[in-house]
């Protein structure tokens, strides 16, 4: 029985494949189960080949699951694809959009394929919105790549979908591209579900994380738990005019460092806690520091340990 607070519920979602010219079946999905909430983004993280965009898929009724169901605002994708289709908005990268039509024209096809009112008020503001007013007129085959982005979630939120579904939107593109894309998408309130292999991107907007590997999900927890979950003391890095070996040789026997190790011209400093910082700070005065680095909790280090 579905819940109203669970915007999507995932019941033991298997998925098997038949490899082109072979006999045998791979599992896709090997029997999923999530729930994500009401106004939730939801981050699944995985490399190449985990399983990210068939689930996607599935979810968005592109293709359906060997066994198992899922819910989208309580309706089984099943049996009623039709809310499904009506109330979702999924995004492929970039794709989904005719190049050889301008800006303008691909939101008012979609306006018209949608019975959209008042489209052109509509598209102008969403084009203020994504900063693509001036492009409006041009073919977006002249669009870069962050701009056709853009466009394609322009596009998909004139329909002003429930849910979103955006499978490695920001695949390919410059990081301030990324930046704005994420600030966009937080100031939403809507319920995404992002299916992304960039740590970073994931790290940065979404709200609880999954770890899908192979077809099978790893963990699920929130990016907070997460790193407290890699968290092991602080990491500091730092780099001085000289004397460098006989830095580390002064901090090596202390108690409150749990390792220490030089790269290049570099000296990386794990300390048992916070409350450490100010001891080697008291250490560090005697020397002549040209660099220093704390090294935040990396979620990669976690997905690179789960998959060992």
């Amino acid at each position: 029985m579905s819940s109203p607070q669970y915007d999507i519920e995932i019941f033991n979602i298997t998925k098997k494949k038949q490899l082109r010219k072979k006999k045998k079946n791979i599992l896709a999905l090997n029997n999923i189960n999530l729930k994500i909430k009401k106004g939730e983004i939801f981050g699944l993280l995985g490399p190449n080949g985990a399983g990210k965009t068939t689930l996607a898929s599935i979810l968005t009724t592109l293709i359906q699951p060997t066994s198992g169901y899922a819910t989208i605002s309580g309706h089984n994708i099943l049996t009623e694809s039709w809310f499904v289709k009506e109330n979702v908005g999924l995004m492929l990268g970039g794709e989904m959009l005719y190049y050889r039509l301008t800006g303008y024209k691909n939101l008012k096809f979609y306006c018209k394929l949608y019975s959209i009112n008042d489209y052109r008020t509509k598209i102008k503001e969403i084009a203020e919105k994504f900063n693509l007013l001036k492009w409006l007129n041009e073919y977006v085959s002249n669009y870069s790549k962050g701009m056709k982005l853009k466009l394609a979630l322009a596009r998909i939120l004139l329909i002003n979908p429930k849910i979103l579904f955006l499978d490695e939107p920001m695949l390919g593109l410059d990081p301030k591209s990324v930046i704005e894309v994420i600030d966009i998408l937080k100031n939403l309130n809507k319920t995404i579900f992002l299916t992304s292999h960039q740590m970073s991107v994931v790290e940065k907007l979404c709200d609880r994380i999954a770890f899908l590997n192979k077809g099978e999900i790893l963990r699920v927890d929130t990016k907070e738990n997460f790193k407290e979950t890699i968290r092991k003391g602080v990491e500091i890095q730092v780099m001085i005019k000289n004397k460098k070996n006989q830095l580390i040789e002064q901090l090596r026997p202390l108690n409150y460092i749990n390792s220490i190790h030089d790269e290049n011209d570099w000296i990386f400093i794990n300390l048992i806690n916070e409350s450490s910082l100010s001891e080697i700070f008291g250490i560090l005065k005697d020397y002549t520091i040209l660099k220093f680095k704390k090294i935040e909790p990396d979620l990669g280090q976690l997905f690179i340990k789960l998959l060992k």
